[in-house]
C-alpha cells in the first residue's frame, strides 16, 4: 500500500485511492446529457421501491398493473405510497 501525499488526498488531484486503483475524476456540470426521465417512468420506478418496501414482491404479471397505475396522477401515488407505508 503506498500513502497518498498530503497535498493530493483530497480533491480532484488524487490520482490513486489506498489500494493502488485509479479513481475517476468528477464529471463536469456542463457534459451531462440533456435528458429527463418522464415522470410515468419516474411513479414506476418509485411504485416498485415502495412496494419492495413494504415486503410485496410484484409477479411477473403484475408488470401490466403497475404500468397501468403509474399513468396516474402524482396525487394517486402519494396516497398509495402512503397506503403501502402504513401512515
Amino acid at each position: 500500500m503506498q500513502p497518498i501525499p498530503a497535498h493530493a488526498a483530497d480533491g480532484p488531484t488524487r490520482m490513486r485511492d489506498t489500494q493502488g486503483d485509479f479513481l475517476l475524476p468528477p464529471p463536469a456540470p456542463d457534459s451531462r446529457l440533456p435528458w429527463r426521465i418522464d415522470p410515468v417512468d419516474l411513479r414506476r420506478l418509485d411504485l416498485y421501491a415502495v412496494l419492495t418496501a413494504a415486503g410485496i414482491a410484484p409477479e411477473p404479471g403484475d408488470q401490466e398493473a403497475v404500468d397501468q397505475l403509474s399513468r396516474l396522477p402524482g396525487s394517486v401515488h402519494e396516497a398509495l405510497h402512503r397506503w403501502l407505508a402504513g401512515r
